[in-house]
């Protein structure tokens, strides 16, 4: 059975968005890393990267709409050369600003301005950890990337991220490492919290646990493994109708690298426009037809909804 078909089944009409909280804003496919999960395939060798005109657009998005959340992610956003100017700009708005990080980029003596940034603006940074033994680290991210990345959240939290400050909340995501599904949030946070105390003295905010998207590298070692149907049929058993208030679609709008609009992120990915009703650019942006649109869904967002979701 295909996804909208499920939600057919729950609710008369097509998935809708409410009213719109959130601009997530992709700086572009740029990164420092090549990760085994990553759904746009980001790397050292992309060259997608949002120009100064679309940053400012944004900007202006926000300021004109009252948006109260910007997210700022990649690739690598603090690669873009403009996000110092988006993340000082979005603060100076009023902007709650929330960066995804992959932290390894943070061990990088040339980028060791971010700290300097992240210490004078009060942001939320949510940061990929897969897990929080070293050698599954490295497998997924490459050699090294388990001790960049623990060298970037003490830092972080001598700064006063993930100390308990409502201001300077510092969050970690995991994914899994392989075709299978994420066990339970609250165990596997309270495991990650135990063991980066105990070993390296850490400290964090919260722990977000995602199921892997079957789309960009990860389809890739899906095909490769010959796993690529059975992961599909896992995440379509395990779907949860409960999943479907909380999902990030509903509440926000994906601004790709070049300016163009989406319901999500992995839309972006897979070139799924909004509806046609709606406007497609940033340049053309209107909340009251984003508001309550229709959102366009394909079998990939049986990932959204499998076990706990992802909100």
């Amino acid at each position: 059975m295909r996804f909208q078909d499920k939600v057919s089944l729950l609710q008369s009409g097509p998935l809708r968005a409410g009213a719109v909280s959130t601009l997530q804003v992709n700086l572009g496919y740029v990164c420092n890393m090549s990760c085994s999960h990553c759904h746009v395939e980001a790397g050292p060798l992309r060259t997608e990267s949002m120009a100064r005109e679309t940053a400012e657009i944004v900007l202006d998005v926000l300021v004109r709409n009252r948006i109260g959340i910007l997210d700022i992610t990649g690739g690598a956003p603090e690669l873009n050369p403009n996000f110092v100017f988006l993340v000082e700009e979005g603060r100076r708005l009023g902007s709650h600003v929330i960066i995804r990080s992959n932290f390894t980029l943070l061990a990088d003596p040339r980028y060791e301005y971010l700290f300097e940034l992240f210490n004078k603006h009060d942001l939320e940074i949510t940061g990929s950890l897969p897990c929080y033994t070293e050698g599954n680290v490295d497998s997924i991210r490459g050699k090294g990337a388990f001790t960049k990345s623990i060298f970037a959240l003490k830092r972080l939290n001598a700064a006063g991220y993930g100390t308990g400050n409502t201001g300077r909340r510092l969050n970690l995501v995991y994914n899994p490492g392989g075709a299978f599904l994420p066990s339970s949030q609250a165990l596997l946070e309270r495991d990650y919290k135990k063991v980066l105390m105990e070993g390296h003295g850490i400290t964090f905010d919260r722990l977000f646990t995602f199921a892997n998207m079957a789309i960009g590298r990860f389809s890739k070692v899906l095909e490769e493994a010959g796993k690529e149907e059975q992961y599909h049929e896992l995440l379509k058993c395990s779907f949860n109708a409960d999943a479907l208030s909380g999902l990030m679609c509903r509440s926000m709008v994906s601004v790709g690298w070049d300016g163009r609009l989406y319901d999500c992120d992995f839309n972006q990915v897979l070139d799924i426009p909004l509806d046609e009703g709606c406007p497609q650019h940033i340049r053309t942006f209107d909340l009251d037809a984003l508001s309550g649109r229709a959102i366009a869904v394909g079998d990939h967002c049986f990932a959204c909804t499998a076990g706990k979701g992802f909100t």
